[in-house]
């Protein structure tokens, strides 16, 4: 095991993978490829508080000491061209060769592309990284009118903050609905209605015909409807696509991701791939999916060690995620696909309520709106596979404890 570990990627799976390595004992060298010069640094904050405050910084994942202290060799603004999967190397950019034992691809994924007329015009923005966030920052000080393409998390949780800042924002989502088939219907109204009374304006069944432009800089968008919206920043957000052509070109097993059994594994054994730009057959669902959370990343690295270090096992974790838009912290865990019943706990107009989704009698997830006693129980139960009844549902959080507690142990 000369040659170690190497890991490209530098977000919350790669260093989440070279974290957990040394924490299995691994004591070969592991390398650590960033494609960013920044320290690997927290994504959340970035479409929220980084936007919002000029004086905001990125939150580092680890701070420097913890790569020097840990002898994880961090080599950030690192690109990587090429895989040579039977030779176990790497192409670096310049011309550099690094060889391998075991190879981790935590590339995550990229904004989709919308290929508008005027999409090339300053002021037409995407966030994925710190350097993203900086330029949205930037031009939404000098500007008062802002639209969003996409009525998706990252797109709201935008849009709420740029309102929030006194901007005068336009959300303009294809579909009928926000959130897509993100969440279930009643809670996608509710983040309607409690976006549209802090002034941000919807339109839904609608789409963007071209961005038009003043100076080479964005001036405005035309709707599908006809209709003129000002803007000087235009912010797409139509979802991302996984990075899987360095993957791809080394000849790995690609499907909506790159394809990996429950260990982690890649279709060639010493190349593994976890986080965004990972498909596997999930255990609750039976079909192959792709998960977009910092959870997901995590466990999949942790597991990703230990399938290196000899002792991983299948992935089996309880995915979660949760986004803040708003006054309105979601939190979801599980998954809903095939769910065909739902119950209603709490209460809308008080903003705080949860959606149980069931497949029959069996709890599938729980989508919650500022209940997060609901969530870490929804954890709690689905772990256990353990499904609550409608009457336990309906008696909130202490009923559902005291339910659990009754539970034999095993």
């Amino acid at each position: 095991m000369k040659n170690g570990v190497v890991i490209v990627g530098a977000g919350h799976a790669g260093v989440q993978a070279a974290a957990s390595l040394r924490e299995e004992g691994y004591d070969g060298p592991v390398i650590l490829l960033g494609d960013e010069k920044e320290l690997p640094y927290h994504k959340p904050p970035l479409s929220k508080t980084f936007i919002k405050d000029p004086a905001a910084q990125p939150q580092p994942l680890r701070g420097e000491v913890f790569y020097t202290g840990h002898t994880i060799d961090f080599r950030p603004g690192t690109l990587v061209e090429r895989i040579d999967a039977g030779a176990n190397s790497l192409a670096l950019a310049g011309g550099e060769s690094l060889d391998y034992d075991h190879l981790i691809l935590a590339t995550g994924s990229r904004p989709r592309i919308l290929p508008l007329p005027g999409a090339d015009l300053a002021g037409v923005l995407s966030l994925r990284s710190v350097a993203d966030a900086r330029l949205i920052r930037d031009h939404s000080a000098a500007c008062e009118d802002v639209v969003v393409i996409g009525g998706g998390f990252i797109g709201l949780e935008i849009a709420a903050t740029l309102a929030a800042g006194g901007r005068r924002v336009t959300v303009v989502e294809a579909l009928d609905r926000l959130l897509g088939r993100a969440v279930a219907p009643l809670i996608a109204e509710h983040v309607r209605k409690r976006l549209e009374a802090t002034g941000v304006r919807i339109l839904l069944k609608t789409t963007i015909e071209r961005i038009e432009g003043e100076g080479g800089h964005a001036a405005g968008a035309l709707t599908s409807a006809g209709e003129r919206l000002p803007a000087k920043m235009v912010i797409i957000g139509i979802g991302v696509v996984p990075n899987v052509e360095l993957a791809e070109t080394a000849g790995l097993a690609i499907a909506n991701g790159i394809r990996v059994d429950q260990a982690m594994r890649s279709s060639v054994a010493n190349i593994l791939a976890v986080g965004d730009n990972a498909s596997y057959r999930h255990w609750q669902t039976g079909s192959d999916v792709r998960l977009e959370s910092v959870q997901n990343a995590t466990d999949q690295s942790k597991l990703a060690a230990r399938t290196i270090v000899g002792h991983g096992g299948d992935y089996s974790a309880v995915p979660w995620f949760w986004s803040d838009i708003g006054d309105m912290k979601l939190q979801m865990v599980g998954l809903t696909s095939g769910s065909d019943r739902q119950i209603l706990s709490g209460d809308t107009a008080e903003n705080r309520f949860s959606v149980y989704h069931f497949i029959g009698e069996r709890l599938v997830a729980i989508e919650s709106v500022n209940r997060p006693a609901d969530h870490m129980l929804g954890r709690k139960m689905l772990g256990l596979g353990f499904s609550p009844t409608a009457e336990q549902v309906a008696g909130g959080a202490e009923a559902l404890k005291a339910a659990l507690a009754a539970q034999p142990p095993g």
